[in-house]
């Protein structure tokens, strides 16, 4: 599990964490608490160019449907293919087994620190 406080986050609760301009995203466990039981994860194709706050994937639960928004600008580097074959991953592992892609990105955007997004969800 990545350590909370060293990864950014997106108000649409996406979590980025950099490894050089590598960015890995996920949804938080905030958002998969919100979304319910997760039984389908759809994710881009690796190749694809994403745009920052574009909608990318999407994330059904036994209660909604919610988007996965870019939070960089990029290329789709690798998708996490276990979520896509086991979605409740994202429930039980949100900011571990859980991650969703990675893109390759040129500048990184501002992003919320944890104690920010803290605020924005009122933990």
């Amino acid at each position: 599990m990545a350590d909370q406080t060293t990864l950014g986050f997106t108000a649409e609760h996406e979590w980025v964490q950099v490894d050089g301009d590598v960015a890995t995203v996920g949804i938080t466990a905030y958002a998969a608490e919100k979304l319910g039981d997760v039984v389908f994860v759809e994710l881009p194709a690796i190749g694809s160019a994403v745009a920052s706050g574009t909608v990318v994937g999407e994330i059904e639960s036994t209660k909604s449907v919610g988007e996965l928004f870019a939070p960089v600008d990029g290329t789709v580097t690798e998708i996490n293919d276990a979520v896509v074959t086991s979605p409740e991953l994202v429930n039980s592992d949100p900011f571990g087994e859980g991650w969703l892609i990675k893109v390759a990105f040129t500048e990184l955007p501002p992003l919320l620190t944890h104690a920010e997004y803290s605020v924005l969800v009122g933990e």
